[in-house]
């Protein structure tokens, strides 16, 4: 019985190749478009993609183009090509900027550059481009049921770019003055990523980062600069805790605060 089950499930795999390939050689395109479309329901997103990369171009100006084109950019979107999908939902919303899939297509680009966001260590340009076109699709689709998942995946995707900006401004701080004044650096790079990314889970860690900066900046400078700089410090611990006084690094922060209040003289 195992013997001829396993016949029947080879001949059906071979029925089945033999109609991709069939598809693949046929000069109609409509029977193209019916085979992709069941490929696609059977989730045979390469052999859907693939036929409808030979027809998609065929199609344009007809009747039948714009399903074509968003049924490609989804074949690849579901194959976890966010690549392509993007370029070619991109493709769809912006010849039909009032087509029947353009509300899903700025989701789906955007949502799929999202799932195709790099490790924090590396470019971020995708992470960028990601929150660019979810935030075109929240500005042109303000009342969609898509609206709370992609207002959360830009969140996600600024934490992650508010991470880098700290992990960049820690490198500085880690520096200190080797070739010159790295705390100043950590500062600026801390404080940016603080005015871009107000809402992020990290603000905190880049505000406790900044006090340490200007309190190691100071420590180390030369003694007439020191008082001024003493000065900065304290301006900063003040700024700290009125915006975190029960944070985790209070007691780190009141120790900064002590030392840099007996260099400043009266």
């Amino acid at each position: 019985m195992r013997k001829y089950i396993i016949v029947f499930l080879a001949a059906i795999a071979m029925t089945a190749c033999g109609e991709y390939q069939k598809a693949q050689k046929s000069t109609d395109y409509d029977y193209k478009l019916d085979f992709a479309k069941r490929a696609f329901e059977q989730k045979k997103y390469v052999q859907s993609a693939t036929i409808l990369t030979d027809i998609v171009t065929v199609f344009k100006g007809t009747e039948k183009a714009e399903d074509a084109l968003y049924l490609l950019a989804l074949s690849h979107y579901e194959n976890k090509d966010y690549v392509n999908s993007g370029a070619y939902f991109k493709t769809y919303y912006t010849r039909y900027p009032k087509g029947k899939y353009t509300e899903l297509a700025r989701y789906y680009c955007g949502y799929g550059y999202y799932l195709d966001s790099p490790e924090t260590q590396l470019d971020q340009s995708g992470t960028i481009k990601a929150i660019e076109e979810l935030q075109a699709f929240l500005d042109y689709f303000p009342r969609s049921d898509k609206v709370s998942i992609a207002q959360n995946a830009i969140f996600e995707l600024q934490d992650k770019l508010t991470l880098k900006e700290l992990q960049n401004a820690q490198l500085y701080y880690n520096l200190g003055n080797y070739m010159g004044n790295n705390y100043e650096s950590a500062v600026i790079v801390a404080k940016n990523a603080i005015k871009n990314y107000p809402y992020s889970r990290y603000k905190e860690d880049l505000e406790m980062l900044v006090l340490k900066s200007r309190y190691q900046e100071a420590s180390q400078s030369v003694e007439e600069k020191k008082t001024d700089r003493f000065r900065t410090v304290v301006d900063e611990y003040y700024s700290f805790i009125n915006n975190y006084p029960d944070s985790p690094n209070r007691k780190e922060a009141d120790n900064i605060f002590k030392i840099a209040q007996s260099h400043i003289k009266d």
